[in-house]
């Protein structure tokens, strides 16, 4: 059986994704070269980079603008091949309240409410273009993926505030 293409779209450092790996030739995607990237390029202007089978773009699109969210979505599926889909994961803030009260321990240490909100605050200290610009709930997902134009969609709220959306061309 022939592999698929991903666009692994701000992966920075990140491997492929475990639901992908032996399933698909992946393509990686940042604004940053420093993570060799195959292509260098932001989200919101991917340019001619062909047609892909599936996109995974893991905790990135909340480092964009609001405004540059659409934009983002609908280069998402221009570069989709029809049938093809998109896999989003973006921090969950239904219900986040801005304290510095620990919600949980990822591998990066605990995380507080204000950290889902701005961002990482012991990153952003030495990397400003990891503070959050928007922020998604179940609700914003849905209207963002519609306003993009996806066929078919569905969000799910995962453990440690991960919202998910699957989306279809």
């Amino acid at each position: 059986m022939e592999k698929g293409t991903l666009l692994h779209v701000g992966c920075g450092g990140a491997p492929i994704p475990e639901w992908a790996d032996g399933h698909f030739s992946e393509v990686r995607l940042d604004v940053d070269e420093a993570h060799s990237p195959d292509i260098v390029a932001s989200m919101t202007a991917m340019g001619d980079i062909g047609e892909f089978d599936a996109i995974h773009c893991s905790h990135a699109l909340e480092h964009l603008h609001a405004h540059e969210v659409d934009i983002a979505l609908s280069e998402f599926q221009r570069v989709l091949k029809p049938g093809g889909y998109a896999v989003i994961f973006v921090p969950d803030l239904e219900g986040v309240e801005a304290t510095d009260e620990v919600l949980f321990t990822a591998p990066c240490g605990p995380l507080t409410g204000l950290d889902l909100i701005y961002g990482l605050r012991t990153l952003i200290a030495d990397m400003p273009y990891m503070a959050h610009k928007t922020g998604f709930t179940t609700a914003t997902m849905t209207s963002a993926l519609t306003k993009a134009g996806f066929s078919r969609f569905s969000t799910r709220r995962l453990e440690n505030y991960n919202l998910m959306a699957v989306a279809v061309k």
